[in-house]
């Protein structure tokens, strides 16, 4: 799938990392290093502009290494770059460890992962068909 997408930012465009990676990795391109306090977020641009085709989303999503080592991640994970869109993609970091993290220009902040979406159409109803789990929620399905 071709992507259209204008680079701004002072690096490369995001790339997988490895063959049969899902995710692009995106760079924060930031001038000076940012210091997240524990709890602090920071809405981090990227320099990405990009023209999705229709019928397809980019999501935002964490680094899981940045997310297992340093407890930072995208708050509003996923998030959703609609077709649309034509702003700057921009990343929503948010810093869950009880240390401050420095976040540094060029680092790798998040990672970009196109989808293909249906647009539905609501049929109101009376009643829903019946299944196994039925109304079962939270932890319904687990070991008993």
């Amino acid at each position: 799938m071709q992507v259209k997408v204008v680079n701004r930012s002072a690096y490369g465009l995001p790339q997988y990392e490895t063959a049969s990676a899902a995710g692009l990795d995106v760079r924060a391109d930031i001038s000076e290093s940012i210091v997240l306090p524990p709890l602090g977020r920071a809405l981090v641009p990227t320099g990405l502009y990009v023209e999705l085709p229709e019928g397809c989303e980019m999501q935002v999503r964490p680094r899981s290494g940045l997310a297992a080592r340093r407890g930072i991640t995208v708050l509003n994970s996923p998030g959703t770059v609609d077709p649309d869109y034509r702003g700057e993609i921009k990343v929503i970091l948010v810093n869950l460890s009880d240390q401050d993290f420095e976040l540094v220009p060029g680092e790798r902040i998040a990672q970009l992962v196109v989808s293909r979406f249906e647009r539905i159409a609501w049929e109101p109803v009376d009643e829903l068909s019946e299944t196994g789990r039925g109304a079962g929620g939270f932890g319904s399905t687990g070991v008993k």
